[in-house]
C-alpha cells in the first residue's frame, strides 16, 4: 500500500489533479457563498476563481512542480508572471462559459462544472508545458 501511495505521488498529474480539487474547494464555495450573497453570476464566478487561482500557486509550486519551480529571484518572477497568465486565461474562459450560459437562462451552477473542466485542461497545458518547463 505504502508502495501504491508513494508511487501515485510522483505522477505529477496526479498531484496536479489534488492541487485543482483544494483550489475548486476555495472557489465554488466562494462561488456558492458570493451567489446567495446575490451578486452576478459572472462577477461571482470571477471572484471566486481569483481565490482559487491564489490557492492554486500555493499547491502547485509546494508539491506539483516541486523539481521545476525557480529558486527566488527574476525566474521566479516570471514564473509567477505566467503563472498568472495562465490562470487569466482560465479565468477568461470561466467567465464566458458561466456569463454565456446565465444569459441563456442556463443554471449557472451547471455552467461552472462545465468551465471547470474547459479551465483545468487548458490551464494544465499551459503550466506543464510553459510555467514550470524543465530548463536544459
Amino acid at each position: 500500500m505504502t508502495e501504491i501511495i508513494s508511487r501515485l505521488q510522483r505522477i505529477r498529474l496526479i498531484r496536479y489533479g489534488f492541487a485543482s480539487v483544494a483550489a475548486l474547494a476555495v472557489d465554488m464555495g466562494a462561488f456558492l457563498a458570493l451567489l446567495a450573497f446575490m451578486v452576478p453570476a459572472a462577477i461571482a464566478s470571477a471572484a471566486a476563481y481569483s481565490a482559487g487561482i491564489v490557492t492554486h500557486w500555493l499547491f502547485s509550486s509546494r508539491t506539483v512542480f516541486t523539481d521545476t519551480v525557480a529558486a527566488r529571484g527574476p525566474e521566479r518572477t516570471r514564473q509567477k508572471a505566467l503563472f498568472v497568465v495562465s490562470a487569466l486565461v482560465g479565468l477568461a474562459l470561466t467567465i464566458a462559459i458561466v456569463g454565456a450560459a446565465d444569459l441563456a437562462g442556463i443554471d449557472p451552477r451547471l455552467a461552472k462544472l462545465v468551465a471547470i473542466v474547459v479551465s483545468f485542461a487548458a490551464t494544465w497545458l499551459l503550466r506543464s508545458r510553459l510555467v514550470f518547463r524543465s530548463t536544459p
